[in-house]
């Protein structure tokens, strides 16, 4: 249990006893910057926090910059998560919060791996808060009104938290359920069909594949549980994301993407799919730079953008590049005939030079270094698809 206890510090007596009433043992973290008092025991006190932020409470309390205790006391806090993580010492955490609080609960939970469930009731669930969530599985719930002293409302929604987070600790999967090795895989609307094969063809062999659409978090999630050691193996057919991030696009996963299964040993197979493209949202959106370029409605609020030559050029290196030293089998399969759905020749955005353009700074660059298939198929031909399951398959063995 975390949050600011010296402002908070009656609705946090309150949720540690709902949870004590539950059965649960309680780990009590302070994350306040002020003089506290409390009728609990703290078992992480604010001097902890700071400390392990890399600086000290009294410093935190000269320096008089709200915004900058917010963020040290949220890093000191996701660093206690963690190291409560390691020694196994945790199997929930939950904190409420004002604005600040809750930006330190949040930054604080990035510390705290996949399955391990984490519950924040908060006074800003309208607000955007998907840079502070991030990837991580995060459940948060409103408080409606402030976390400001007890009422009827926040007794009742602390009791609701407490049960909430009570049930998701205590929940188990049944070993029955668990299949034999996980396998991710990134899809998009343009690669659906590719996805959807290789998965019944993994599925048929007693995997389990989970897909992750690349619209940025997406990726982005997909890289962060390979770190945490969730997968088996990599089959990334959509790697789009790239496009995005060079090109300035609404749906980059980041300087990281194409990264996590290289540097934690997973073998993969890499497909450039959908390198074709880079996203926009509404086309009065498209910056007007690219307003001449090739463009597609994907929908109302999708535009799309051709990759030129120059560009594909480029892709093709740092596709190749994110690659280099990985320290598990890993191969890149080329299909020949488009590497999207509207990349097909007659369609949109058909672009014979583009794609050699492509394939070509994809073979220069990965000659020596990394495995390249060319597969005389769309990427979309139930004949790549069986290539790419065969591929790793092989890699995986």
């Amino acid at each position: 249990m975390l949050g600011c206890f010296d402002t908070k510090g009656e609705d946090f007596s309150y949720l540690l006893k709902s949870l004590k009433a539950l059965g649960q043992q309680v780990i009590a973290i302070n994350t306040g910057v002020m003089e506290t008092s409390v009728d609990f025991p703290i078992d992480v006190d604010q001097d902890a926090v700071a400390e392990a932020s890399g600086t000290s409470l009294e410093a935190i309390r000269k320096s008089n910059d709200r915004g900058r205790a917010v963020e040290l006391m949220g890093k000191g806090a996701a660093s206690i998560l963690a190291d409560l993580v390691v020694k196994d010492k945790i199997n929930g955490v939950i904190g409420m919060g004002g604005g600040g609080g809750t930006y330190i609960i949040l930054e604080a939970m990035q510390a705290v791996p996949l399955g391990i469930p984490k519950f924040c009731l908060s006074t800003v669930v309208a607000k955007d808060l998907s840079r502070q969530i991030g990837v991580k599985d995060i459940t948060l719930m409103s408080s409606v009104v402030d976390v400001a002293g007890l009422n009827s409302i926040s007794r009742l929604l602390i009791r609701q938290a407490a049960s909430a987070i009570t049930a998701m600790s205590d929940t188990k999967v049944d070993a029955a359920e668990e299949t034999k090795r996980n396998i991710a895989i990134s899809m998009f609307g343009n690669t659906t069909k590719c996805v959807d094969k290789c998965t019944e063809l993994l599925r048929a062999k007693g995997y389990e594949v989970m897909a992750f659409h690349a619209t940025g978090v997406g990726g982005a999630t997909m890289e962060s549980l390979i770190r945490e050691g969730v997968f088996d193996a990599v089959l990334d057919v959509t790697t789009t994301e790239l496009a995005d991030e060079l090109c300035g696009g609404i749906l980059s996963a980041g300087p990281d993407r194409l990264t996590a299964a290289a540097e934690m040993g997973i073998p993969q197979i890499v497909v450039p799919g959908c390198l074709d493209m880079v996203n926009f949202a509404q086309m009065d959106t498209l910056p007007k730079e690219y307003e001449a370029r090739k463009l597609y409605s994907w929908a109302p609020d999708v535009t799309l953008m051709r990759t030129n030559v120059r560009e594909n050029e480029t892709l093709g290196k740092q596709l190749v590049d994110k690659l280099m030293g990985a320290k598990a089998p890993v191969e890149i399969l080329l299909p020949l005939k488009g590497i999207s759905q509207i990349d097909s020749e007659g369609d949109i955005f058909y672009d014979s030079e583009a794609d050699s353009a492509l394939f070509g700074a994809i073979k220069e660059s990965a000659d020596g270094h990394v495995p390249v298939m060319e597969v005389d198929a769309h990427i979309n031909d139930a004949a790549f698809a069986k290539a790419l399951v065969e591929r790793l398959l092989k890699l995986m063995e």
